[in-house]
């Protein structure tokens, strides 16, 4: 495992930290930094890295004490919130409370040089966003791109010569505190100084200062204090430096925040170029996307590229989807899940960089091979099940499995290549979900309860997996084909299963048992359904003597709804005619 990756070989948050303060021309010092990584994966994931500056009051005897108490405080109380707390809840509840603790001890004093007051700026990342909350005049700054940009505004004013701060902490009971978010990338550099830097250096020399590459991070900011010393600084001189060395798969929820911010690329032909990659061939264009087939320039590696139509630019459910599956794509690492990968760094484009499988769908292989062995029909479930298998213990459920969905390789290697319409258990937590109006995926191979109420779990694929496997033994759907879902039986007894052993051309060479194995597999009612893939994989091979009892014990009702109903129909009519014949002799 290397140092920037997690247990499980993906790409995790690291940091570099360096800095450097001193008193400068002043007695003492009054500025004061801190920060931190933590080492515990949880901990990085739930609250972040951390980095905060606080430059207290010159006016006010206590100006190093409120300083030190601002960082030292946020640092271990900011990582004591709870875990449900969002970065800027838990930290603005920290600030709001330090604000009141050193505005408190500053006013249990009538004499004014006795506040406590302190600029104090912060930079959290998590994830692949930074979080920044500040008040007074410290700074933080981005370098990206050999370009400095402020992120922060100064709170205060000039008058007589003099500045004065219109926010810190410690000077009003409540404070108002700035806070933005901007999204972070590998190389980002991030500093954050206090007025003994910035007030003397200029944007332009602060920039080249900044932009040193070669010496370490401590080096950059002691030189950058130096230089602002050299160049007259009357003031304490702090600058902390924090560079973006690795980033962990993006939260589900920030890629659709930025979604905004991407451009959705025209329709492009053969030989036109998009970022780092060039297509050699369009492998489909509909209304809905555009794929290509392309070469990397800087690995000279084949990619496929999805991407969204501009017919939906404006469709915020449809753009969330695509985003989606990017990131289920990034974050699953199976063999037999089709790798996505990261877009290229800086991209202004939405799209979707895949791996190329070459190989023939599973729809394909069902054309050429109409009456496969049932060995063969065997092994395709079992090679179908365990990229299944996969989404299953990432909590995820596919909702749309059919066979246009998986690709057969060229070494014979079952791929599952779309995750469009993927439910992730658990991302209400992240971001609100909104309930689809219609189900999502291919009528025909749906499960009923998504249909019906809406509600989908790990059952719900192996109906989908088993309405393949009826379609690859028969060549037909196990109940009749759906245009939509208005069309379907609003109630599990109305669905009608077509026995295999009873279509106008039955399968050969099948066993009639495979028939009990199907029908349960199938079964409308999720409760009467095999409850896991194994149990199906079992029953397929040799059907368990259970399962052929109960199929002999099911009532009429359930094993066939419509001849109950016929029966009874005729029962009751027999019942009626006895009646009427007795009433009337």
């Amino acid at each position: 495992m290397l140092p920037n990756q997690d247990e499980k070989g993906a790409a995790k948050l690291h940091l570099n930290f360096g800095g450097y303060s001193v008193a400068g021309v002043k007695a003492s010092n009054e500025d004061a930094f801190t920060a931190m990584l933590p080492t515990e994966t949880s901990v990085r994931k739930y609250k972040g890295a951390v980095a905060c500056i606080a430059d207290g009051v010159s006016c006010s005897s206590h100006a190093q004490l409120a300083s030190q108490t601002a960082v030292t405080n946020f640092m271990s109380d900011y990582y004591s919130t709870p875990d449900f707390w969002n970065v800027q809840q838990s930290a603005a509840k920290v600030i709001g409370s330090i604000n009141s603790w050193l505005y408190q001890q500053g006013h249990s004093s009538s004499t004014k040089s006795d506040g406590w007051i302190t600029t104090f700026s912060s930079l959290i990342i998590k994830s692949h966003t930074a979080h920044l909350l500040h008040a007074g005049d410290s700074r933080i700054y981005l370098l990206r791109n050999n370009e400095l940009e402020l992120l922060t505004q100064d709170h205060s004013y000039q008058g007589g010569g003099e500045s004065y701060l219109t926010r810190a902490l410690g000077i009003e009971r409540h404070l108002d505190l700035d806070y933005k978010s901007l999204k972070v990338q590998v190389g980002d550099r991030f500093l954050l100084t206090t007025d003994g830097v910035h007030d003397t250096l200029n944007h332009k020399d602060l920039t080249e200062l900044a932009s040193q590459k070669g010496s370490s991070l401590e080096e950059v900011a002691t030189h950058i204090g130096n230089v602002a010393l050299e160049a007259g600084s009357n003031d304490n001189i702090s600058c902390l430096i924090v560079d973006v060395t690795s980033l962990p798969i993006e939260r589900v929820d920030e890629l659709y925040k930025h979604l905004d911010t991407l451009k959705i690329p025209p329709a492009l032909s053969v030989g036109q170029k998009i970022d780092q990659f060039e297509i050699t061939q369009v492998l489909h264009s509909g209304t809905r996307s555009h794929v290509y087939l392309a070469r990397d320039k800087h690995t000279d590696e084949l990619r496929v590229l999805k991407m969204p139509s501009l017919n939906f630019s404006d469709d915020t459910d449809y753009l969330e989807a695509f985003a989606r599956e990017q990131w289920i794509g990034r974050k699953l690492s199976h063999p037999q899940v089709m790798q996505i990968f990261p877009p290229p760094e800086g991209s202004q484009f939405l799209y979707n960089v895949c791996e190329y499988v070459e190989g023939q769908t599973l729809r394909q292989w069902m054309i050429d091979h109409p009456q496969p062995a049932l060995d063969k029909v065997r092994s395709l479930l079992d090679a179908m099940i365990i990229p299944v298998r996969a989404l299953h213990r990432a909590k995820m459920v596919h909702r749309d499995l059919k066979p246009e969905n998986f690709i057969i390789n060229r070494d014979g290697v079952v791929k599952l290549i779309d995750f469009g319409t993927m439910k992730i258990t658990g991302i209400e937590e992240i971001t609100p979900v909104k309930i689809d109006e219609l189900p999502l995926g291919d009528t025909n191979y749906i499960a009923p309860e998504y249909i019906i109420h809406n509600v989908v779990d790990s059952g719900s694929d192996l109906f989908s997996v088993a309405t393949i496997i009826y379609e690859m033994i028969t060549g037909k759907l196990p109940y009749n084909a759906i245009k939509s879902t208005r069309d379907y039986p609003k109630q599990f007894g109305k669905w009608e299963y077509q026995s295999i052993l009873k279509l106008a051309k039955p399968p050969e060479n099948i066993p009639s048992w495979v028939d009990t194995v199907l029908k349960k597999a199938l079964a409308p009612n999720p409760l009467y359904r095999y409850q896991v893939m194994s149990e199906f994989q079992a029953d397929l091979r040799k059907p368990s003597s259970t399962l052929i009892a109960s199929a002999k014990s099911v009532p009429l009702i359930e094993r066939n709804p419509l001849r109950f109903w016929q029966v009874t129909s005729a029962l009751l009519l027999i019942i009626v005619i006895t009646q009427w014949v007795t009433y009337f002799t």
